[in-house]
């Protein structure tokens, strides 16, 4: 059974570029909370396995993994694939939270390639913490209408007491919005 609250980017408006939802046209500061509410509500994956976006800013995005039985594995420790799922996508969230004065012209952000190394078994609450760099984040800023942008970003995942279980490396690919095609006379 499908969750009515919980929508994807293309159900909100198929016409507009994918990350538009993101933005807050008018505002002259970029709104991080809405940013949130919406990675939240956005990626229906993250929502039925639980994860929660509860930071983003400029720098960086924070997921939580709660502490639930389902996500584990046979060991009892937390499965990793929701650590793969929390540190993806706390690192969207971190390159949308960096490039929110654009995000409204990004069509898409995918990643290409994923390395992952856990370091020790990760057991209750989890904290994944994304960033993306910052020089591929000022090309995507400056990038122009159809362009596509290469751009890095990591995760680095704790466990609730600060120890670290795992870090993933992402290489994405952006790209802008094509222009728009002229009116028709």
């Amino acid at each position: 059974m499908s969750n009515p609250s919980v929508l994807s980017p293309a159900v909100l408006s198929p016409a507009a570029p994918g990350f538009s939802v993101f933005a807050q046209p008018g505002k002259a500061a970029a709104d991080f909370e809405h940013i949130r509410r919406m990675a939240n509500t956005v990626v229906p994956f993250g929502a039925f396995v639980g994860v929660e976006v509860t930071d983003v800013d400029a720098d960086h995005a924070v997921v939580e993994i709660p502490d639930r039985p389902e996500l584990t594995n046979q060991f009892g420790t937390v499965h990793a694939g929701a650590q793969f799922l929390a540190a993806d996508i706390a690192g969207a969230c971190a390159f949308v939270g960096a490039a929110a004065s654009r995000i409204a012209d990004v069509e898409w952000l995918v990643v290409r390639d994923s390395w992952s190394s856990f370091r020790r078994p990760a057991r209750g609450l989890v904290r994944a913490v994304g960033t993306v760099d910052e020089r591929a984040v000022r090309q995507v800023l400056a990038a122009g209408p159809g362009e596509r942008v290469d751009l890095d970003g990591k995760a680095v995942l704790r466990d609730a007491a600060g120890a670290l279980v795992a870090t993933f490396r992402f290489a994405y690919v952006a790209e802008l919005a094509a222009p728009a095609a002229p009116a028709a006379p």
